[in-house]
């Protein structure tokens, strides 16, 4: 349809205001409005329609994450990657750093990238995502997060989350859509808590010193994509 080109944007736009207190949010008029302005040439009642769908859609999950049932994590590709922040040690410049690494997962096929930063700021967690979707190839259609303070500031009950302006602005500028686990609910993210072990074990073995956290970071991008050729996606492994 003629709405196809603008899904993605409106699609973001949607998550963005449903963070917002609800007498600040656009309305769908508002919104149609706004994709016209983008070009889009269609009818409000698509956009109208679009928007039902999406609001079917997300009470439907939360109906069914709020009774503690177990969610599969069967993905397609494009359809989400999941995100997570652990915690190693490094030589750096000569001195044994404790540093902050980001794990970044892509959900079907589990490639994965790790980066060192010395916090878990909002300019790291933003260059993490960025450096991530670049060697990625791409920005999937969900992020999955669990609720660090750079992204959530307030969690309320069930799925209810108020999230961080500074967040939403990245995800609005790349267009996924954010989801968040239950706090301590990490079988909602398992894929990432996985590679939280896994990485360690893998990429960290035997780890050289460096010079500064830039030669890290190359190590680390290399190292990563070395183990991309070594993994068998789940799925096709049943085949």
């Amino acid at each position: 349809s003629r709405l196809d080109p603008f899904a993605d944007r409106l699609r973001g736009w949607l998550v963005l205001e449903a963070a917002r207190p609800r007498k600040n949010r656009r309305t769908a008029r508002r919104l149609h409005e706004d994709l016209v302005a983008l070009g889009y040439d269609g009818s409000y009642g698509r956009v109208a329609a679009f928007i039902r769908q999406w609001k079917h859609e997300q009470r439907q999950a939360r109906q069914t994450t709020g009774r503690g049932v177990f969610v599969p994590l069967c993905f397609q590709p494009g359809e989400a990657f999941q995100f997570d922040w652990g915690e190693d040690w490094a030589i750096i410049a000569g001195h044994r750093v404790k540093l902050q690494v980001p794990h970044t997962k892509l959900s079907f096929s589990r490639a994965f990238i790790l980066r060192a930063y010395p916090l878990q700021t909002h300019e790291m967690l933003f260059d993490a995502l960025t450096e991530a979707f670049r060697v990625l190839g791409g920005v999937p259609r969900r992020g999955i997060f669990d609720n660090m303070k750079t992204a959530v500031d307030r969690i309320g009950s069930g799925k209810a989350r108020q999230v961080n302006l500074r967040f939403m602005a990245l995800a609005s500028h790349y267009l996924f859509e954010a989801t968040f686990c239950n706090p301590a609910a990490g079988w909602e993210k398992g894929q990432i808590e996985k590679t939280v072990q896994d990485a360690r074990r893998q990429i960290w073995q035997d780890l050289p010193a460096f010079p500064d956290l830039g030669a890290l970071n190359a190590w680390l991008e290399a190292r990563c994509l070395d183990c991309w050729e070594r993994l068998q996606h789940i799925e096709l492994a049943r085949s």
